[in-house]
């Protein structure tokens, strides 16, 4: 069993806060729920360590624990979940900030780290819509005005 990850934007905290009251706890990104909320459903893809390398490629900097900065905002149990994380402004705007030209090299350079090459490196392609996805919801969070959050659950 692996951790679940959804990545969705809001206008604020409150807001994030309030959908994980009214959806008793996530997740978010739900199969045919007719779009209520902007998400998307990323499974095993963490904040800091997978998808903190992604935007470390991007910055053209090494990646370190706080490359992405986020913080709990609220929590279903502490030990079990689920959890709701912030996700840093600099970071959404580093993931808005990719373009079309760089996901074909991205995918591929991504693919190759360790957290998602343990089964050997994936095809150069395979992490394009990974990237595509969470590309377009960064656009769209910021072109609205709203923040990027991550809900997580064991």
């Amino acid at each position: 069993m692996g951790v679940l990850y959804d990545y969705f934007r809001a206008v604020d905290d409150a807001a994030a806060v309030r959908l994980m009251e009214d959806l008793d706890g996530g997740p978010v990104a739900v199969s045919g729920d007719g779009g209520a909320v902007d998400a998307i459903d990323l499974k095993g893809i963490d904040p800091t360590v997978i998808l903190g390398q992604l935007v470390s490629l991007v910055r053209g900097a090494d990646w370190e624990v706080d490359t992405i900065v986020s913080g709990l905002l609220w929590s279903g149990d502490e030990q079990e979940g689920p959890w709701l994380m912030s996700i840093d402004g600099a970071t959404q705007d580093t993931l808005a900030s990719i373009d079309d030209a760089q996901m074909p090299d991205l995918s591929a350079r991504w693919g190759r780290i360790e957290e998602l090459a343990w089964g050997g490196p994936p095809a150069d392609d395979e992490m394009l819509t990974v990237i595509e996805q969470i590309a377009a919801l960064a656009r769209r969070a910021r072109d609205a005005g709203d923040n990027l959050y991550c809900w997580c659950c064991l």
